[in-house]
């Protein structure tokens, strides 16, 4: 009686319920490597398009402002060999109405009491001018772009001026050419007028963080504050970064300055408005796959009546273990259950197949593409490999002498070739056993198990005199500069040996490059430790 509910057991059933069960978990890991995948590529591709439109931007604006600069240079030409009201009238309505970069032109002597201005105001004419790009531009007496300031008329503007002197040296007063920040002009229709309608924005700061340009109107001229994004342009950084807006909202940010105005453009867009269209990509991928899973769930539900039908078979024959004919029927039975071992290996060799593949993604995140070294992950992975070891090892830092000229001179292809090359050096004049790994630029590290300063030296030497007899086209002879150093001889803490074989590194280009340096030790080596080449 207590083997009866046994019989009750639907084995077929467990096996549908138990393919189901693969299939769904397999399905939700590839949906969620797939969408972490791609996640992150819309991410990086927005940043770098957002980056790459601030750039755009700023460099739009530094032209404009060059242009300005130069429309002014060539009117003081003028002015200066006749400095009347007729000739300042005339030039400064052709600088306003030739190419709508300017909203005023104003013309000032030497004590700052305005002489032309246009569009004509004659109530200014003969007043002096009391605003604070006006004061700068009489106490420097050089071409100036101002900050942004409140006018008398209540609107924020930028004076760009640019001085007045004739032959003599005399200094005769300033021509400047107003930019209103809220009214047309082709500044504003630049930095002002953004066309995505996916949320995407554009604003502009100046130095003291008061927003120029904004979407939002009201907005214009406020101060922001606690912006991470805005730190680094306004300190004269490009770039790209995760950032929580004003309101609380992720956005995704590209940012450039403006270096002669002073100024930072920034583009971003929301993080949601990004991942959004991943959503919808996912859902149709749901969609399409759910039709093979039906075919397959009917496949799976006839291959397991297949599968039970043998165990039934078995389960059947243990009742009748005193017939004549069981053993041969239980052999028989035996060949299936062979073949649902076969089958359960199978299932084993699929998910080995898929542990490979997300291997060879492990492997892909750990490697530099252009070098085939390991990059700065695969560098962390090999330190803590190192370190949980417990064996001593070398850390040989090396770069590139001059590398710079190498890209100046002959491209950044060429200089792409001469890094694959020097990959290719350090390969041959290393062990199975070390690390290569490219940290950045034209920078490299050696991690050398087991190895003494005094092996780890012969290393770096060996390398080194094997680059400076290399011709490696078409940049011919270079050189390198090396820094070593030895876990845990130069110090306990592997930071501070990586640190310190950097330091090795500078000290060898301080020396004249091509050479190798030893970290000075920390602290006493307790003992040496033997490299087997």
């Amino acid at each position: 009686m207590s083997f009866a509910p046994l019989f009750r057991v639907d084995l077929r059933r467990l096996i549908v319920m138990l393919a189901i069960l693969s299939g769904l978990i397999t399905l939700s890991i590839s949906f969620y490597a797939s969408y972490q995948v791609q996640r992150e590529s819309l991410i990086d591709s927005t940043l770098e398009a957002n980056r790459a439109y601030a750039v755009k931007l700023a460099v739009g604006a530094e032209t404009f402002f060059g242009s300005v600069q130069q429309q002014l240079r060539y009117s003081t030409a003028i002015l200066a060999e006749q400095f009347d009201d007729e000739t300042m009238r005339r030039e400064i309505e052709r600088l306003r109405l030739q190419t709508n970069s300017l909203n005023s032109v104003v013309v000032t002597d030497a004590q700052g009491m305005v002489r032309a201005v246009s569009p004509n105001n004659s109530r200014l004419i003969g007043h002096k001018l009391t605003s604070p790009g006006a004061q700068e531009a009489l106490r420097e007496r050089r071409p100036l772009i101002s900050s942004p300031y409140v006018s008398a008329l209540g609107t924020l503007v930028v004076l760009i001026s640019q001085p007045i002197v004739d032959k003599g040296g005399t200094y005769l007063g300033y021509i400047g050419g107003v930019i209103s920040l809220k009214e047309p002009n082709i500044l504003s229709s630049m930095l002002g007028e953004h066309f995505y309608q996916d949320g995407s924005y554009l604003y502009a700061v100046d130095q003291n963080r008061r927003l120029l340009y904004h979407p939002d109107p009201k907005r214009l001229g406020t101060l922001v504050q606690e912006n991470a994004v805005i730190d680094r342009v306004i300190s004269g950084e490009s770039g790209s970064q995760l950032v929580v807006n004003s309101l609380g909202h992720d956005m995704l940010a590209g940012f450039a300055a403006v270096p002669t105005a002073r100024w930072g453009i920034v583009a971003q867009r929301p993080t949601a408005a990004t991942l959004h269209p991943l959503d919808d990509l996912m859902l149709e991928v749901l969609r399409q796959t759910t039709p093979l899973a039906l075919l397959t769930f009917i496949g799976v539900w006839w291959l397991s009546g297949l599968i039970s039908r043998p165990l039934w078979q078995l389960a059947k024959s243990a009742g009748g273990m005193d017939a004549p004919t069981s053993a041969e029927r239980i052999q028989r039975i035996r060949s299936w259950y062979f073949e649902a071992t076969q089958l359960k290996r199978a299932m084993q060799v699929g998910i080995n197949l898929l542990h490979q593949r997300i291997g060879k993604l492990n492997l892909d995140a750990q490697t530099d593409p252009l070098t085939g070294l390991h990059n700065r992950r695969g560098l962390t992975l090999a330190l803590e490999a190192l370190s949980a070891d417990g064996h001593s090892f070398a850390v040989i830092a090396l770069d590139i002498d001059h590398f710079k000229r190498i890209n100046d001179n002959y491209g950044h292809d060429a200089g792409d070739q001469v890094i694959r090359h020097l990959a290719q050096l350090m390969t041959a004049c290393s062990r199975d056993a070390d690390t290569l790994c490219r940290s950045g630029g034209e920078e490299f590290l050696m991690l050398l198990p087991n190895t003494n300063i005094e092996s780890a030296l012969q290393v770096a030497e060996r390398l080194r005199h094997c680059v400076e007899q290399e011709q490696i086209p078409p940049v011919g002879h270079l050189t390198i500069s090396l820094g070593i150093a030895v876990w845990p001889i130069h110090a306990d803490n592997i930071e501070r040996v990586l640190k310190l074989a950097d330091g090795a590194l500078y000290l060898a280009k301080q020396h004249g490059r091509n050479r190798s340096e030893v970290a000075e030790l920390d602290r006493d080596p307790a003992e040496d430790f033997n490299r087997d080449d």
